[in-house]
């Protein structure tokens, strides 16, 4: 080797050994590292995301699984409250026909008795009555089977009941069905159209 070779090489190479400069190796090395460092903090923020996601998912499904499971013990009895409906149906009709035979006022107390009983044991699962003569019609807790033409009471306001209405825990578990009071220019309205 020439002397001004060598010399070219101690200047790039003060080791004189050959191979690349410790300063350059050293400045690649932080670079290579620090991105290194980057992708793992990319990868380990992607993670804990997605861990906090499955987090709030099963934190969601259980919480929804405690109000499904809460809704089915409130509900639970239904279907069994809603055969039930009838027969307290039928109380009230024996009472009603009852009460015009003074003859019958022993019978007509002990079905009453009865009747309270069934609507307390009702009651204490959830169910229970509600009352719609004089309310404003309303298409969630009332079925309308008639319209009777009337001044004295305001249009669409409940006259009377034909069955009571029945809630369970809140919910309109049989709407009570009712009659509807209408200005009676508006029923002869109707007959006059349909004719």
């Amino acid at each position: 080797m020439s002397d001004d070779t060598a010399n070219d090489k101690n200047e790039t190479d003060p080791s004189g050994i050959g191979g690349p400069d410790p300063e350059t190796a050293e400045a690649e090395t932080v670079v290579r590292l620090r991105a290194a460092l980057d992708a793992k903090t990319r990868e380990a923020e992607s993670l804990q995301d997605r861990t906090l996601r499955l987090m709030a998912e099963f934190d969601n499904a259980r919480k929804r699984a405690a109000r499904e499971r809460e809704d089915y013990v409130r509900f639970a009895n239904e279907s069994l409250i809603r055969e039930l409906l009838p027969v307290l149906d039928n109380f009230d009709r024996a009472l009603l026909a009852a009460r015009g035979d003074a003859g019958a006022s022993a019978v007509t107390a002990g079905i009453e008795l009865i009747q309270r009983e069934l609507l307390r044991v009702l009651e204490k699962f959830g169910a229970t009555p509600f009352s719609s003569a004089g309310q404003p019609f309303d298409p969630e807790r009332h079925e309308a089977v008639a319209r009777v033409p009337t001044s004295e009471h305001p249009d669409m306001t409940v006259v009377a009941e034909t069955a009571r209405g029945y809630l369970l825990n809140g919910r309109v578990l049989r709407p009570a069905m009712v009659s509807v009071a209408v200005p009676p220019e508006a029923l002869s309205a109707d007959r006059g159209s349909s004719s």
